[in-house]
């Protein structure tokens, strides 16, 4: 099982918790959707899962290892929201710095063919510092989709790329998400994630409210956006 999260408790402070008792598991070649209001927990649960902020109480395991150990970390790879990366590399050497961290040999070939894919022909040799927010968060996803971790998780990191890019996306999270190997897609964008995800899950006041298969979502909800408004109503949320 790539991923598996047994009753996580989280909080910043004492007064209230963050998270709790949150469990959900992704299978193999699956992606799932993660989605709630601002503020739900997403992105500690992310940071939680991936061990950039321990866990309070419960477990957590990738690739059927715990999460702390570097076993699960060479499994694993995240995609922040945010396009912090090292302006002073070049996005070729940024690729070849990811791919020495997990001990992997670079494939010249691909980079290239990624860039010229993603409309970044020719800019693997610039810095960084003059890419785009765009062209920064397409050389995130351009590292992951090389690397192939057995799970992936991405989190808003499509905010601010453009549309072709987007599409181009679409099919290689499909893609990528072969062979045993799975993603973790937090994303407002519900088109995307109702065009690539296998499974949902809901977030809402660091409670799981909802996880299911996005076929029945598409039964018994409609969409995506129907499903995330009713839980929402549901517990108050403004």
């Amino acid at each position: 099982m790539p991923l598996t999260v047994d009753h996580v408790d989280y909080a910043y402070s004492f007064q209230k918790p963050v998270l709790h008792d949150v469990s959900l598991s992704i299978s193999e070649n699956t992606i799932m959707g993660l989605i709630g209001p601002n503020g739900s927990g997403k992105s500690t649960l992310i940071k939680v899962i991936l061990d950039l902020l321990q866990t309070q109480g419960g477990t957590i395991r990738i690739d059927g290892q715990k999460n702390s150990t570097r076993s699960a970390k060479m499994s694993s790879i995240y995609l922040s929201s945010n396009d912090y990366l090292p302006e002073f590399l070049t996005g070729e050497e940024y690729i070849r710095f990811m791919h020495g961290l997990y001990a992997e040999p670079l494939d010249m070939q691909v980079l290239v063919g990624h860039f010229d894919r993603y409309s970044m022909g020719g800019r693997h040799r610039d810095l960084i510092e003059d890419y785009s927010h765009g062209m920064r968060k397409k050389l995130q996803l351009i590292a992951a989709f090389m690397l192939e971790r057995r799970l992936t998780v991405i989190d808003e990191t499509l905010n601010g790329v453009d549309i072709e890019s987007v599409k181009i996306f679409e099919k290689d999270v499909r893609s990528l998400a072969k062979d045993g190997r799975s993603v973790l897609l937090c994303s407002h964008d519900f088109g995307v994630l109702e065009n690539v995800a296998d499974d949902v899950a809901v977030l809402i006041q660091g409670v799981l409210v909802f996880q299911g298969d996005l076929g029945s979502v598409n039964k018994d909800y409609g969409n995506l956006s129907v499903l995330a408004s009713e839980y929402i109503q549901s517990v108050g949320v403004e």
